[in-house]
């Protein structure tokens, strides 16, 4: 299945249906609501304007199954060398190692960028995603306890991080 970099024109529709889902079904977005269509157009034009990749798998037929991208941590210039990332998959296309397969490539995209952490902020509750991130060797950085509330309950909120040995010769300012 191949590895390619998302576009507002080609990918847009799917990766909202994908994020959508998550958000009516699950704590994996804190959101509530459903995100409108044009909200798309804003996040792929964040992701260009900070040269974020936004990697996705597609089927043989070129049907989206999932995609990962990372994006701003802080907005303060020290934290320029970490990134929070995130990664999902189509309900009907998990468990396949599919979420892996995104994540590897993500972490080689972030060495070739320079960045040193990548953070995941991940609901506690979710054990698959906490599990994926000890695999790839991430480590559990934190913990806010009941930081969201959804579907009538309170919901912590854990930090993985994994340290690149990226930049070699890192900079202030």
């Amino acid at each position: 299945m191949p590895i390619v970099d998302c576009s507002f024109e080609r990918h847009a529709d799917a990766i909202l249906a994908i994020l959508n889902e998550a958000i009516v079904t699950s704590t994996a977005l804190y959101d509530y609501e459903p995100r409108p269509p044009e909200s798309m157009r804003a996040w792929f034009r964040a992701k260009e304007q900070g040269r974020f990749p936004v990697i996705g798998m597609e089927s043989a037929a070129g049907e989206l199954q999932g995609f990962a991208s990372y994006g701003v941590f802080r907005p303060w210039p020290a934290n320029k060398y970490t990134v929070e990332h995130s990664v999902y998959v189509q309900r009907s296309h998990r468990g396949r190692g599919i979420a892996r397969t995104l994540m590897e490539r993500l972490i080689a995209r972030a060495r070739q960028q320079d960045y040193h952490v990548l953070v995941g902020g991940i609901d506690a509750a979710n054990a698959a995603s906490i599990a994926l991130h000890e695999r790839l060797g991430f480590r559990h950085a934190g913990t806010l306890a009941q930081a969201a509330y959804k579907f009538g309950a309170w919901h912590d909120l854990s930090f993985y991080q994994l340290i690149l040995d990226t930049p070699a010769e890192p900079v202030d300012g």
